[in-house]
């Protein structure tokens, strides 16, 4: 337990800023888009429906702003200092750690290899943390390779912790060759170590080109006749902690699971895979911590355990109201940095009012929070309050809320009542753990509903994050250097669009269920800039005023109407479109950024706007009237800086790879929407040069046109490449037939 003596210093602090600049520049830039707005009104009957839309878009353009601007407004985050936990905590939580994969091929076992290695080996006691993966793909080489991984973490995680390794994933920890003295003992301990995880990517490797390892393997028997949507629950402890305590050469618990799936059943998606990793880990180990972790996700930070714990143990702040804690998803592949800008400001905006969203991953949960519990069931002191413990322990309350297995039950009441675990064996809980891994274990209980991760939408993140604040929670928000945890980015464009499709398509769905901020706006303790926030957040609508923006200046162009306001008004946009570049470039460049990467992002939002939020809004639309579901597609993963079979270096075709800075193209109907707009705005530009010989007005428009086409200068170039960096045939010809069709009503009119 964390000692209260106020002389002490703090685990952690937090740090709010007031950025007056920022401030101003988000209210001058406010104050243009009314001026425009109002100036649009003034003007409306003296011109065409042109002006009406126009207005339309500038309109949601300016509520986004508004809303963006209310979440910016106070920033904040926490700073903790682990090296002061412990002189202050004397016997650390245990943490349950939750990595959760589902496709061997779109997520190689590789990859989820590296992630388990560097969980496994970060700096808390071993004894304290457990390791539980689990496997949607009821994958015999999932398990093979997780297998394979624990015998090397046994050489791994003391080597990490003897020689105070800070990159503990072991394929970006080998890319830098040895720095030391041959013959050291470290040197040889490195050596040592690197030739075992080259064998262990072998073994991996050809493992993946040949099954018939798993037939003479009786541990594989289970996996015998399976398929990924049709198979019984399996639970396998592939490594226990039976010394506990917490020594340097111990590994932590590792479990593998797979729940149970059949072909009638709903099975939830990534949601109802972690509901069944809480309940298979409250019977195992029960820790009150959990932290989740993508498959393609390595610890950066080993004391990142630490730096939670100390916002969770901080006794000079009431810790019962914390429900999580988020650290910033940051990738070590990426080019654009869209992401780290985007949390650096939006999600320190939001650390500033109510807690910042749960991102989905590097995110340490409250297990009693993620059983249902609000703030007002909890004592100062940390216990139940007595109305809390009649309704929530009550006989008959507990298994129509956590279903009808008495361990899971028994479990439940030692986690919401903090009783510490005693060691146990944990192969004495699997056919426990078994049982709630069924089908219908869930039926007729809160699971999904009220406890755990919520349904109802493929981005469970957010679907429970607004559940917890809804509640009264509040979150923190760590953003350490060296980040907490890295990942990879979607190797491929076509990806990257289908994963921002999925989440947008959940955000939409999430916009229209039960935890929608729209709904219950009195009786739910949300905040209402917390709640301004969720909306920003699911406002993928302005998809459609973006398209619509990219399509107006070509439109006027070929049709003589007007698009923006003539004489000094026009002062309006261009100062407008000039404090917004500068800004953004600002924003950019005040996180060490270059312009490049500023040029990137601002046609990639475009891009992303244009083509993943528009077929989101297709989806939900198809949803809404039931004409077919929303399917999760996941997001093949990859290890963008290695190469086959080693894991270890960067690869020959290193140009070709995501970091390359080049656009590559594919069949997708992503793509077409961007091919369509670039010959929409050079059709419309080639008839404005002949017009404008001839005296016809349109500067204004055609500059417009002009910065749509820089704007999709990706698609522009590949009008003139070949290979995988052309537009294909069939798009380039499906987007020509819809631009010739454009033109011809653009004209007819």
């Amino acid at each position: 337990m964390a000692e209260s003596s106020s002389s002490l210093p703090p685990l952690c602090e937090k740090i709010s800023y007031k950025s007056y600049f920022q401030r101003a520049a988000d209210l001058t830039i406010l104050g243009l888009l009314f001026s425009l707005l109002l100036h649009r009104i003034l003007h409306m009957t003296q011109n065409d429906n042109v002006w009406l839309v126009a207005f339309l878009c500038e309109s949601c353009f300016s509520i986004v702003w508004l809303l963006t601007t209310c979440i910016k407004w106070s920033p904040a985050e926490t700073k903790t200092y682990p090296d002061r936990i412990d002189e202050r905590v004397h016997d650390l939580p245990s943490v349950d750690i939750f990595v959760p994969t589902a496709d061997p091929v779109r997520e190689p076992p590789i990859i989820v290899v590296n992630a388990v290695l560097s969980l496994l080996a970060i700096n808390y006691p071993t004894n304290k943390l457990a390791c539980y993966v689990s496997d949607d793909g009821c994958s015999p080489l999932t398990y093979f390779s997780l297998k394979e991984a624990s015998k090397f973490a046994k050489i791994w995680v003391p080597f990490c912790k003897k020689y105070n390794v800070r990159v503990r994933a072991p394929f970006r920890y080998f890319l830098n060759p040895l720095a030391t003295t041959k013959g050291s003992e470290f040197s040889r301990d490195w050596q040592m170590t690197k030739r075992e995880y080259e064998k262990l990517c072998r073994k991996v490797e050809i493992a993946t080109g040949d099954s018939h390892w798993s037939d003479a393997d009786d541990d594989f028997e289970a996996f015998s006749n399976t398929k990924p949507n049709d198979h019984s629950t399996i639970v396998k402890v592939i490594w226990e902690n039976k010394g506990g305590v917490g020594d340097v050469t111990e590994v932590p618990h590792f479990v593998y699971i797979s729940r149970e799936k059949r072909p009638n059943y709903l099975h939830h998606y990534k949601a109802g895979a972690m509901n069944f990793l809480v309940r298979v880990s409250g019977l195992m180990t029960n820790a009150p911590y959990m932290l989740n972790v993508d498959c393609d996700v390595y610890a950066n930070e080993a004391d990142v355990v630490r730096q939670a714990m100390c916002v969770f143990l901080q006794g000079s702040s009431n810790p019962n109201h914390c429900a999580f804690v988020q650290y910033p998803q940051e990738s070590y592949d990426s080019t654009t940095d869209t992401l780290t800008v985007f949390q650096s400001f939006m999600v320190r905006g939001l650390a500033g009012i109510q807690g910042p969203i749960y991102l989905g991953s590097g995110c340490f949960h409250t297990r009693r929070v993620m059983y249902g519990l609000s703030p007002e069931d909890v004592e100062a002191n940390g216990s139940l309050s007595s109305l809390a413990t009649r309704e929530l322990l009550a006989a008959d309350s507990l298994p129509r809320g956590f279903g009808n297995s008495k361990e899971m039950v028994k479990s439940v009441v030692e986690a919401l009542q903090i009783k510490s675990n005693p060691q146990h064996i944990l192969t004495n809980s699997i056919e426990a753990a078994q049982e709630v891994g069924h089908c219908d274990y869930e039926y007729q209980t809160n699971w999904g509903k009220t406890i755990g991760w919520l349904y109802d939408s493929m981005t469970e993140d957010l679907n429970t994050s607004i559940d917890i604040h809804s509640r009264g929670w509040t979150s923190s928000y760590v953003s350490p250097n060296p980040p907490a945890f890295l990942g990879s980015m979607p190797a491929e464009v076509s990806e990257a669009l289908l994963q921002q499709r999925r989440w947008l398509t959940g955000s939409m769905e999430v916009l229209f269920n039960k935890q929608s901020p729209l709904l219950g706006m009195f009786r739910r303790k949300l905040r209402f800039r917390q709640r301004l926030a969720y909306l920003c957040v699911l406002v993928c609508l302005r998809s459609i005023p973006e398209l619509f923006y990219c399509l107006l200046p070509a439109y006027c162009l070929l049709h003589n109407s007007v698009l923006f306001p003539k004489g000094a008004c026009l002062g309006i946009i261009i100062t407008l479109l000039g404090m917004h570049s500068l800004y953004t470039l600002w924003e950019f460049m005040s996180l060490g950024y270059s312009i490049q990467s500023w040029l990137v992002s601002q046609s990639l939002w475009r891009i992303i706007a244009t083509s993943s939020w528009l077929f989101s809004i297709f989806d939900i639309t198809l949803k809404l009237f039931g004409i077919s579901k929303t399917v999760f597609i996941i997001t093949k993963k990859t290890m963008s800086e290695t190469i086959e079979g080693s894991g270890l270096r960067p690869s020959q075709g290193e140009d070709d790879g995501p970091n390359s800075g080049k656009f590559e193209f594919d069949g997708s109907v992503y793509f077409l929407p961007g091919t369509f707009i670039v010959l929409v705005n050079l059709a419309a530009l080639a008839v404005f040069s002949v017009g404008y010989s001839l005296g016809n007005p349109g500067l204004a428009e055609a500059c417009g046109c002009i910065l749509v086409v820089i704007l999709f200068f990706p698609f522009l170039k590949g009008l003139f490449e070949k290979g995988k960096y052309g537009i294909p045939l069939s798009t380039l010809c499906k987007a020509a037939f819809l631009a010739v069709l454009f033109v011809v009503f653009s004209l007819g009119k």
